[in-house]
């Protein structure tokens, strides 16, 4: 099966400590790797999870607080001292376009590569980006800022053509994409062999959804409903609902309830206040409500 991992860098939240870094993660698509937010340390996180550098293409921000998007300009530097050539694709709100384009410009100067700013409409669940292996959708969330979350789904895989029917057909090798795509194979005594009794289905697609800072929002299970995995902040314990409340934040207990509710697969929850020294905590509390439940660590390695 092709890759689909997410690759945690950072879980912790805004007050900086020495048991988390800032949110930043990595999916890998078919050796593709999109990265969604970059706290301070995501370069230096990245080496310590043997994720090549020259296989990052996109970075999606959710929003503009400090701790999910200060690592940028340090990545983007580095790039520069690699010697990067390939564009770079930044995804994040509007208003981060003319801020990350001073920071190039004092930073930055002489670059051998592009940087392709795509503003995302926060308000709106609409598709971002779309390649070969994934289509991205932003997902409209709500802080004390404007803030999205993101959307990854797979594209359908070519189903698998089965050895044995190579072999028995005397199939060469140049047609076998052409009949993973639908095509009949006709022998040389003209005989018609359809495609599906030379091939076997492919694995179905998979989705994660990520949710960056948010208060609780219900509603949300209407776009990530039957994902294979979600990532929903869980700042704080639900018995500090009321300072939940007061920045916008989710418990790891309404994390939980979104997850059941939304039929997930699995639940990864992250994002945690400074003040809970054992996040164990908060793994129990999610854990009552929905038991799929994962507690995000650094340089964790999620198979989708």
């Amino acid at each position: 099966m092709e890759k689909f991992e997410l690759t945690i860098l950072g879980c912790g939240s805004a007050l900086p400590t020495t048991r988390h870094f800032a949110t930043s993660q990595v999916l890998n698509v078919r050796e593709k790797l999109y990265m969604i937010d970059c706290g301070e340390g995501s370069q230096l996180q990245m080496r310590r999870s043997h994720l090549k550098f020259s296989h990052l293409n996109h970075v999606f921000i959710s929003h503009l607080h400090g701790d999910h998007c200060f690592g940028l300009i340090g990545l983007i530097s580095t790039f520069g001292l690699l010697g990067r050539t390939a564009p770079l694709h930044v995804h994040a709100p509007e208003n981060f376009g003319s801020m990350l384009q001073s920071m190039l410009d004092f930073f930055c100067k002489g670059l051998d590569f592009n940087i392709e700013f795509h503003p995302v409409d926060t308000t709106r669940h609409t598709l971002v980006h779309e390649d070969r292996s994934v289509m991205v959708y932003s997902i409209p969330l709500r802080h004390r800022i404007a803030c999205c979350g993101y959307l990854f789904k797979e594209k359908e895989l070519l189903p698998h053509i089965r050895r044995d029917m190579i072999d028995f057909y005397h199939i060469p090798v140049c047609e076998i994409n052409n009949i993973k795509n639908g095509k009949d194979w006709v022998t040389e005594d003209g005989q018609v062999i359809p495609c599906s009794r030379l091939t076997t289905p492919a694995a179905p697609a998979r989705s994660y959804a990520y949710c960056s800072d948010t208060c609780y929002l219900p509603g949300l299970s209407s776009l990530v409903g039957g994902v294979d995995l979600l990532f929903h902040e869980a700042t704080f314990l639900h018995e500090d609902l009321q300072r939940a409340q007061e920045t916008f934040h989710t418990t790891a207990l309404q994390a939980a309830t979104l997850a059941r509710d939304s039929h997930v697969k699995a639940l990864c929850i992250g994002h945690f206040s400074a003040r809970y020294e054992d996040e164990a905590v908060l793994l129990d509390e999610a854990r009552s409500v929905f038991a799929h439940t994962i507690l995000a660590k650094e340089n964790l390695n999620i198979k989708i």
